[in-house]
């Protein structure tokens, strides 16, 4: 079940993405746009349907949110890639978008794929103004300064701090870095039926932990064949991860013990939820 969705979500969120591409100039910046965005799992967006499935909330208003998050994550990966960032030349397999085109073209593809995904989540289609005032706002918290920027900012300081940085630092940095758009994400859809969010926002902590420890397992036991990335540049670098602190088996066995949390988060929904809960176990089993 939760492949098939999963692969729905990714084709559905694809699609839409091609129509409002294809409303923007030919340029090099929006061909940057476009492959940036392609060829990613789609776990944020499907996050989002499933949400808003969860709430029997119709699922074309809940495309845009879900493509909402694929293009901020994007914008993310981009502008983490660049030589001033993590310096990285391969991203799903193929050539960055700085390496691809160059730089400039980087910063602005990222920019705009951000302030498309404020577009989107913003749009008539997604519901009553109010609805879309709380998705943008909360979006722009998520991605800002108290979110995703905020655990960039730290990661970033990490690697000139004088004393590698404990558990509760990384656990503090990367439900920022990783975890605020996939907490947004699992909520948009009680967020698009006016819902409580509460158990998906818990649900959404837990599952965005668990899907950073298991990117640190990857980046020391994966095959960067199928990662499509580089691998054990955290390691070279001399950072603390997850799995430099607790060890391999302690973050397999920290992971595991995250993605149960996640599962028993969805209780009050019953087995209504169950494809949210093979997600959780997704994330800790994947190989990319």
């Amino acid at each position: 079940m939760f492949d098939a969705r999963l692969a729905r979500a990714r084709g559905a969120i694809e699609a839409r993405l091609a129509r409002e591409f294809a409303t923007l100039n030919p340029l090099p910046v929006t061909e940057a746009m476009r492959y940036a965005s392609h060829g990613g799992k789609a776990l944020r967006g499907f996050l989002v349907l499933e949400s808003a499935a969860l709430h029997e909330v119709d699922a074309a208003r809940a495309l845009l949110p879900a493509c909402a998050i694929e293009l901020m994550h994007a914008y993310s990966l981009v502008h983490d890639d660049l030589p001033c960032m993590d310096d990285d030349d391969l991203r799903r397999g193929q050539p960055t978008v700085h390496i691809r085109w160059d730089d400039a073209t980087a910063v602005l593809a990222g920019d705009a794929l951000q302030a498309l995904a404020f577009e989107l989540a913003a749009h008539p289609e997604c519901g009553p103004g109010e609805v879309r005032a709380e998705l943008a706002l909360s979006l722009a918290r998520a991605a800002g300064a108290r979110g995703m920027v905020l655990g960039q900012a730290l990661d970033i300081a990490a690697e000139t701090a004088t004393a590698p940085l404990t558990l509760e630092q990384i656990t503090t940095l990367q439900a920022g870095k990783t975890g605020a758009l996939i907490e947004w994400a699992a909520v948009a859809g009680a967020r698009l039926a006016g819902a409580e969010t509460g158990p998906l926002s818990d649900y959404a902590r837990f599952l965005g932990l668990a899907f950073q420890i298991a990117d640190d397992i990857l980046d020391v036991a994966g095959d960067p064949e199928k990662t499509g990335k580089r691998l054990q540049k955290d390691a070279a670098a001399g950072k603390a991860t997850f799995v430099s602190l607790l060890g391999l088996e302690g973050a397999t066995a920290r992971a595991t013990e995250l993605a149960e949390a996640a599962c028993d988060a969805l209780a009050p929904y019953g087995d209504r939820a169950d494809c949210l809960r093979q997600a959780a176990r997704f994330v800790i089993s994947r190989d990319n």
